[in-house]
């Protein structure tokens, strides 16, 4: 099994590219999503940390919101990561016979998820385009955004080490084709 590995800022369009590989995706924020609605032992380790703001299970997305800062993100990724780093391996077990895989991780770098032997992939998209993204999107917090965004290391840093760079400001048709040329040399 061979692993792509996306990387990009928030809003740059990693969960639109991964979908159109048309392999198995392993989508982080979704797993985080799925963590916060059924998995109990997280909520407990939560509100034991944040009894204030996370106080029902399933927890919301608001109630996360609320504690959000910068030394908060990285206790919430503490206990929050173990449980996404399960579903990968699981994701991995479930897809072992499978050519290629697809990993849509935000902070695949800046958490040493990615191995040698995978392949990264870089979403490049313009600011403007991430800005007018994020604002389509109904709850765009700009302090949010900027607590989430410290956390990733700079782009420009993100793709040097990528072996292939997907411009993602223009229209679907040039994705799909930048795809298909990046599929054909992975093949070769």
């Amino acid at each position: 099994m061979i692993r792509i590995n996306l990387v990009g800022e928030i809003a740059s369009g990693k969960t639109f590219v991964a979908k159109c590989f048309g392999y198995p995706i392993f989508n982080a924020d979704e797993e985080v999503k799925k963590i916060y609605k059924t998995n109990k032992d997280c909520f407990k380790k939560l509100n034991r940390k944040f009894p204030k703001s996370i106080k029902n299970f399933p927890i919301k997305k608001a109630e996360i919101r609320t504690i959000l800062n910068k030394t908060n993100i990285k206790t919430l990724s503490k206990i929050v990561h173990p449980y996404v780093r399960l579903s990968l391996n699981k994701f991995e077990k479930k897809n072992l016979n499978k050519k290629y895989v697809v990993l849509d991780i935000p902070l695949l770098i800046e958490n040493k998820l990615y191995k040698r032997s995978d392949f990264l992939i870089g979403i490049k998209t313009s600011k403007k385009t991430i800005i007018k993204r994020l604002r389509k999107r109904g709850n765009f917090n700009k302090r949010v955004f900027d607590i989430l965004r410290s956390q990733q290391l700079n782009i420009k840093k993100k793709l040097k080490l990528c072996d292939f760079v997907i411009e993602n400001n223009s229209h679907k048709n040039n994705i799909f084709k930048q795809i298909k040329i990046i599929k054909k040399k992975l093949n070769d």
